[in-house]
Order: structure tokens, then C-alpha cells, then sequence
């Protein structure tokens, strides 16, 4: 009933940077919550960052003055901007929506199907 679509993930160097993008679409009332979260290999599924509005954000300490999220309620879609990366910010990322659809109407949380960001030291 929805479907999230992320893209952005790829090999990149330390240091450098990546934009991560996840669109939602469906039978889509509101979006609430949208998030971002990580699992390396071995570790637990991890929050890397969340958004409501652009006043209300939080994300985790080891990625905070280097990440940054965003979303485009027009377009349905939330964006992390990746900035200084560093080898233990290798993960699979996955896009995390708390939305409101239609027939029947209820909220659900949505989960993407994960795309992979590795940093070469």
C-alpha cells in the first residue's frame, strides 16, 4: 500500500560525502515521522537520524555536526545529506516512515529495503 524507494548508497572514500533519498508513495493521507536508521554488519539496527518538521530533529551523537536530514513533504521524500564520512559509518541504511493511508484508514510504519553506504579508509 506504500512503497518506499531509497538511492544515494555507494563506495566512497573517508572524508567524502553522500546523499541518501527515500520517496514514498501510495495510498498516502500524511507523513509523520521520517527517519533514518543503520545496521553494520554483527550490530544491531541503529537510529542515524529523524525528522518531523525542520524544527524538530534529532539524530545520534556519533553523527551529529556531520549528517544532516531533511524531507520535501511536496515530493513525499527525505534526503540525509552524509558529510566527512568516516569507516565506521559503514552500514546498510534504511528509510523509516510513520504514515497515515487510506482504506482502511490507520498509520503504519514503513520500513525501505536498505541501501548499502561503505567508507574505504
Amino acid at each position: 500500500q506504500v512503497q518506499l524507494v531509497e538511492s544515494g548508497g555507494g563506495l566512497v572514500q573517508a572524508g567524502g560525502s553522500l546523499r541518501l533519498s527515500c520517496a514514498a508513495s501510495g495510498s498516502i493521507v500524511s507523513i509523520n515521522r521520517m527517519g533514518w536508521y543503520r545496521q553494520a554488519p554483527g550490530k544491531q539496527r541503529e537510529l542515524v537520524a529523524s525528522i518531523v518538521t525542520s524544527d524538530t530533529t534529532n539524530y545520534a551523537d556519533s553523527v551529529k555536526g556531520r549528517f544532516t536530514i531533511s524531507r520535501d513533504n511536496a515530493k513525499n521524500t527525505v534526503y540525509l545529506q552524509m558529510n566527512s564520512l568516516k569507516s565506521e559509518d559503514t552500514a546498510t541504511y534504511y528509510c523509516n516512515v510513520g504514515v497515515v493511508v487510506l482504506s482502511p484508514y490507520r498509520y503504519l510504519e514503513v520500513w525501505g529495503q536498505g541501501t548499502l553506504v561503505t567508507v574505504s579508509s
